[in-house]
């Protein structure tokens, strides 16, 4: 069954069609979509920005293995990140993070199939398609693990990071995956609504601080977060509480990667993807040509 539905992100409506297997859909809390997928149950994602609907469930922590779902999880994730600092890579940047609580793993894809099969989720992808068109590349996935005592890191739009201003347009989308529930509390990103619009630095006012404000949502939910979007991570006041996010980092086919991954991505995992996985990772020989007619 083919359901459609619009989303509003940035001022625009989208039109966003997906097909459900054996045309079961599901409607809880008043209003949803049921995706039947491989690694989990999706309804209602959330969108940033601006948030023109409340996160729904995906259900009970369903990417964590020790809940019973299928995929990795905040303590996963932590041990990725002992792994990669064993082998003398970085998973603390001074330059972004205040302290070391603020924990990020890098180059994700080339530790499960999990992670690669998150990247090409059908709904993820048919999300960045209807905002970035059908030509696009993934240029990085992470994880954020905000541990008790982490400090805001500094304010920023991702597409900011990897492209000169003037930002004209969407090239650049995060899609987040939340593997822990996201409050305030506990180190919630804190993004400043309507900054989408602005195209110059010098745009972002004085007071950006006093502007900030969380999204909040449940494991399991997933956020869409315009690269153009101005926001910072919160700080995590809790005892002993874990802030775990995944971060899919897709942007424009003319924009550089962040991860070269012909570079990164062992060679028998390269010889594992499928065509279509290999362009968006721009593995290709050539790629980036358009369409013609």
């Amino acid at each position: 069954m083919m359901i459609s539905r619009h989303f509003e992100i940035i001022g625009y409506t989208v039109q966003y069609s997906v097909t459900t297997e054996g045309g079961a859909t599901s409607n809880r809390d008043g209003d949803g979509l049921g995706l039947d997928a491989t690694l989990s149950r999706m309804q209602r994602p959330l969108f940033i920005d601006a948030v023109c609907r409340p996160g729904a469930r995906l259900g009970p922590h369903p990417v964590c293995p020790q809940q019973g779902g299928s995929g990795t999880c905040p303590r996963s994730a932590l041990e990725a990140k002992e792994a990669k600092e064993a082998r003398g890579e970085d998973a603390h940047l001074p330059w972004l993070d205040p302290n070391a609580n603020n924990v990020r793993v890098f180059y994700l894809m080339e530790l499960d199939q999990l992670v690669r099969d998150l990247t090409a989720h059908t709904t993820a992808v048919g999300m960045v398609k209807a905002v970035l068109g059908e030509n696009f590349l993934i240029s990085n996935f992470t994880a954020n693990i905000a541990r008790p005592g982490s400090l805001s890191m500094a304010l920023h739009s991702d597409q900011s990071l990897v492209f000169s201003e003037p930002w004209r347009d969407i090239w650049a989308l995060n899609v987040v995956w939340c593997l822990t529930d996201i409050r305030e509390e506990n180190g919630a990103t804190r993004y400043i609504p309507g900054s989408n619009r602005w195209v110059y630095r010098n745009q972002v006012p004085a007071n950006a601080p006093d502007l900030l404000v969380p999204f909040e949502g449940k494991a399991g939910d997933i956020i869409v977060m315009n690269g153009r979007v101005w926001h910072t991570s919160g700080s995590n006041v809790t005892e002993g509480e874990d802030r775990a996010l995944l971060f899919s980092y897709y942007t424009a086919p003319f924009m550089r990667q962040r991860v070269n991954w012909a570079a990164k991505l062992p060679k028998d995992i390269q010889d594992s993807l499928s065509s279509e996985m290999r362009g968006w990772l721009g593995l290709n020989p050539v790629g980036n040509i358009g369409m013609t007619g």
